[in-house]
């Protein structure tokens, strides 16, 4: 399996898909990444090169926020929103979707498993 910044990429995947395995790396990312360093997207990351590998460890280094630093910056945004108050961070503190999705019959992943009410259908 190729290293690329610590993280271990499937050997089988074509390049511009072994390298989305990476967090902040989209495939969007990873196509013209590659177009720029001059790598053939559909090659597979077996077959590349350590040169290769170098020259994306590179480019990602000098161009692109990746893993634990991206993963610092986004926590620290989000605990901002909810230091300052706005509607976004109570949205963030109460666990409840932030985009304006709506919660009376979806946002299980959200709210996490449903919690069952007794008496709740109605009283006669």
């Amino acid at each position: 399996m190729p290293r690329i910044l610590g993280i271990d990429i499937p050997n089988d995947k074509q390049a511009h898909v072994a390298l989305t395995y990476i967090y902040g790396i989209g495939h969007h990312t990873s196509k013209s990444m590659l177009g720029s360093i001059g790598i053939a997207e559909n090659v597979r990351a077996k077959d590349l090169s350590d040169e290769e590998l170098a020259r994306i460890a590179d480019y990602i280094d000098k161009h692109l926020m990746v893993e634990g630093q991206l993963r610092r910056q986004v926590s620290a945004n989000v605990q901002r929103l909810k230091e300052i108050g706005c509607y976004r961070g109570l949205r963030h503190r109460k666990g409840l979707p932030v985009h304006g999705q709506r919660t009376r019959s979806n946002a299980r992943g959200r709210k996490g498993p449903k919690k069952t009410v007794a008496g709740k259908k109605g009283t006669k």
